[in-house]
């Protein structure tokens, strides 16, 4: 198992990500309605009082952090990645990033923007291994004439079975949009930040923000519109 189980049961989650982090698991044995008190307390506290706690040493409030933005963050990079697989793989390594740099983050933006900062330049860089993978795939294709097997999990035609035809259809359109143009929509449609706030996740002036999504919008309803016309 993976240090971190994300994404898959919440049950699993906090004694996989304590665990990870060397907490104390006693608290996977709650009883349940023990848990939802903690769970409710949690939610009242602020991210910033979560970070100091874990600059101070307390490094389970990292944790409640890791809990509270896993599945936006997941599903942000779902999106812009288009692979369950790869995305749980960014996103873990974002959090572990996060966390060892921590006493960096100065709170002059908000965490989560922050964080998906780094899972952003945590999945340029898989994208680029991907490629230099790839064409070294490709290589030894050619060389031995056979075809390596495919462990990416959308191969597979069961696959399709947990995905709606209109879900697939979205992705598809996605995946044809530049990284730029689809991480610049993402973030403002699905995850809701600002143009402000985006133009300091990718690191572009707020003017090309604004031109990034409203080129995205009106490719991704191009490309929809082909994508839902039916067949003649």
């Amino acid at each position: 198992m993976r240090p971190w189980s994300l994404f898959l049961n919440c049950d699993w989650y906090t004694v996989t990500v304590w665990t990870a982090f060397g907490f104390d698991v006693l608290g996977y044995f709650w009883p349940l309605s023990a848990v939802q008190s903690h769970c409710d307390i949690v939610n009242m506290v602020t991210d910033k009082t979560l970070i100091d706690e874990c600059l101070a040493g307390q490094r389970e409030s990292f944790g409640i952090l890791v809990e509270r933005y896993q599945h936006r963050l997941f599903n942000s990079l779902l999106h812009v990645i288009g692979s369950a697989e790869d995305a749980q793989d960014v996103a873990q390594e974002a959090f572990t990033h996060a966390f060892q740099k921590l006493a960096s983050f100065k709170g002059q933006a908000a965490f989560y923007s922050w964080l998906f900062r780094i899972a952003f330049n945590a999945a340029v860089s898989a994208k680029r291994k991907t490629r230099r993978m790839t064409a070294s795939v490709e290589a030894r294709r050619e060389e031995s004439g056979l075809d390596p097997m495919d462990d990416d999990p959308a191969s597979e035609p069961s696959y399709a079975m947990h995905i709606s035809d209109r879900q697939r259809i979205v992705r598809k359109a996605l995946s044809e949009l530049s990284v730029e143009f689809r991480t610049a929509l993402v973030l403002k449609e699905i995850d809701g930040m600002s143009y402000e706030e985006i133009a300091g996740v990718v690191d572009v002036p707020l003017g090309t923000v604004r031109s990034r999504i409203h080129r995205a919008r009106i490719e991704l309803r191009v490309t929809l519109s082909l994508l839902l016309s039916p067949e003649e």
